[in-house]
């Protein structure tokens, strides 16, 4: 009887696979942009197949709705509370002008290639936009509240930085929430990371949908779990280590991360 050959993968490419999970989980939430260390990393690690990006990004939303699993369940169970249904309403109205948004622009085109320049002037852009952002929240008064200029500002930027690769989604979102008077940090993060948590969900089972089209040939799904496990528990203890940071230190040490990686993205660009 013929048995079909059983491929064996290499320990390199094991490697390779848990390091992308990693580098996934590492930077999907905090505000340093996943596509430009993923697109520099796979420049050395070999490019993947849009299910393996999907399967990755699914590991850190997974990661984040741990994370705020008793928020959620607050929410849920508690919307007989006044405030619980307000906060809750806001969230699926940010959801909501994101996905309508979002396909929009999908349909008209809107977007930049991912390539090494525009996501090198995107770190960089965005971290001169965090500094001085930075500079001018220091002058106001923390404020908790999630208003509806709040709301609408990061359903605004969660399309923008679906456009803008190198944008960050997590930087857009917080620093458009903090501009539209929701002034605290932590409750800018939480109120963006909580909006992401449907939103990212939305669009990888859309881009899920879209690859099964095409089908699953080929695919190492031993690969793809090991990856997907890889970023998740990594995304989990980076939500966890940034919510903390923030309680007491500001973002500059992103933008100048973001900086300087941007601009040793130009140059690799050029030397290219």
């Amino acid at each position: 009887m013929h048995q079909s050959a059983r491929k064996v993968t290499s320990l390199p490419e094991i490697a390779n696979v848990v390091l992308l999970g990693i580098i996934e989980g590492i930077t999907e939430f905090l505000p340093i942009s996943s596509t430009g260390h993923l697109l520099i990393a796979e420049q050395w690690l070999g490019q993947r197949s849009d299910l393996f990006n999907i399967v990755i990004q699914a590991g850190a939303m997974l990661a984040v709705t741990l994370v705020y699993r008793k928020r959620l369940l607050d929410l849920a169970i508690g919307l007989r509370r006044p405030e619980n249904l307000a906060y809750a309403v806001k969230l699926i109205a940010a959801f909501l002008i994101t996905a309508v948004l979002g396909l929009v622009a999908k349909n008209a085109g809107f977007s930049l290639p991912t390539s090494l320049g525009p996501v090198a002037w995107a770190l960089i852009v965005g971290g001169v936009w965090i500094l001085a952002s930075e500079r001018w929240l220091r002058r106001q008064q923390p404020r908790f509240t999630v208003t509806w200029a709040t709301v609408i500002a990061v359903g605004v930027a969660q399309v923008v930085a679906g456009i803008f690769p190198g944008t960050s989604r997590s930087a857009a979102c917080i620093f458009a929430a903090i501009f539209a008077g929701t002034t605290d940090r932590a409750a800018a993060t939480e109120f963006t990371f909580l909006v992401g948590i449907p939103t990212m969900y939305a669009a990888s089972a859309y881009e899920l949908y879209d690859q099964s089209k095409v089908g699953f040939a080929g695919e190492d799904f031993g690969m793809l779990a090991l990856a997907f496990i890889a970023s998740t528990g990594v995304a989990f203890v980076a939500v966890k280590w940034l919510l903390g940071f923030i309680r007491n230190h500001s973002f500059c040490v992103f933008a100048y991360y973001r900086i300087i990686f941007g601009t040793l993205l130009l140059t690799l660009a050029a030397a290219t």
